[in-house]
This record gives C-alpha cells, sequence and structure tokens, in this order.
C-alpha cells in the first residue's frame, strides 16, 4: 500500500507504531482537541502521526474497518488510511471516512463541535450537507481503574483476597 504521507512531514511529526500506543495516541489527540474520544474507532492501526506545525494528522491500519455508532444506528467506513487537519474543536480536510446515508456510502470532510458548547456534534460532506447528532454517541466509557483489594494481614508478609459485600 502506498502511502499519501511525503517524507519530509514524516520527518517534523511525532510517529508512533502499533495498535496499542495508536490507540493511545488517536485518544489523546482527540481529547486535546475537545473531540469525542470514541470518534475514531480503528482497529489493528500500524501507525499514527501528528504534524503539529500544520495540524496534519494521518492514522494507519491493515485494511478498512467498518463500525456501527450504535447510540445512533449508523455506519462508518474507515480505510486504510485515513487524514485530517484538527484544530480545537475541529476536524477539517478529511479523507478515508465515509458514513452509510440509505442505500449509499457518503464522503465525509469535517468533523466539529458547536462553539458554544451544545452537546451536538456535526458532520459535513465535500458538497455542504451536514447532519448533527449528540456528542455523547461517540464518547467511550472509560475504564474505572481496578481497586485493589488485597490487604496484608499485620504479623504476615502474605497478602490475603478480602471479598467486599
Amino acid at each position: 500500500m502506498s502511502s499519501l504521507i511525503a517524507e519530509d512531514v514524516k520527518s517534523r511529526s511525532e510517529v508512533y507504531h502499533g495498535d496499542e500506543m495508536c490507540q493511545v495516541k488517536s485518544k489523546e489527540l482527540l481529547k486535546e482537541i475537545a473531540l469525542p474520544n470514541g470518534l475514531l474507532p480503528l482497529k489493528d492501526m500500524e501507525e499514527c502521526g501528528y504534524d503539529r506545525q500544520t495540524a496534519f494528522v494521518w492514522l494507519k491500519q491493515k485494511k478498512s474497518y467498518t463500525h456501527k455508532f450504535d447510540k445512533i444506528g449508523k455506519l462508518v467506513s474507515y480505510a486504510p488510511e485515513v487524514t485530517a487537519h484538527v484544530q480545537q474543536g475541529k476536524i477539517t480536510k478529511l479523507t478515508g471516512v465515509k458514513t452509510k446515508e440509505l442505500l449509499l456510502w457518503i464522503t465525509l470532510s469535517d468533523i466539529y463541535v458547536d462553539d458554544p458548547p451544545t452537546g451536538k456534534i456535526t458532520f459535513k460532506t465535500p458538497a455542504g450537507l451536514f447532519r448533527s447528532f449528540p456528542v455523547s454517541a461517540f464518547e467511550i466509557q472509560e475504564e474505572p481503574e481496578a481497586k485493589d483489594t488485597t490487604k496484608r494481614v499485620p504479623d504476615t508478609a502474605e497478602p490475603v483476597q478480602v471479598k467486599e459485600l
């Protein structure tokens, strides 16, 4: 697969490899620009990068992935390479993302939340058509930290599991 990312862009960018690291970094970026953390649910990511100088972002995955956002009942297809320019509350010049409307796959070009916040996120096509949904439909609930229930008995060094009722 040939990449759309120029080497000079890569050389000045923060670049990460591997699915686990790219999952973390893509969610951190979404949080940093005040967009919902579940907006880019890509799978098997190989590389992601962020050129802060131009606000250009790219995400590469092994193959296309179609995700259903259950809260709104919408299918979204993510190409093997997704690119965009980001800024606070906005993604512009988006490539590699389509949504299914009726029987057609429609290319998305922009995503933004209202300022001041209204709880809505808007998706726009290159033709200027748009649709808004609740921001909450694209939020992933963070896993709470596991509570350590291991306690030590004073006279021994052996850990004892304590069951909470």
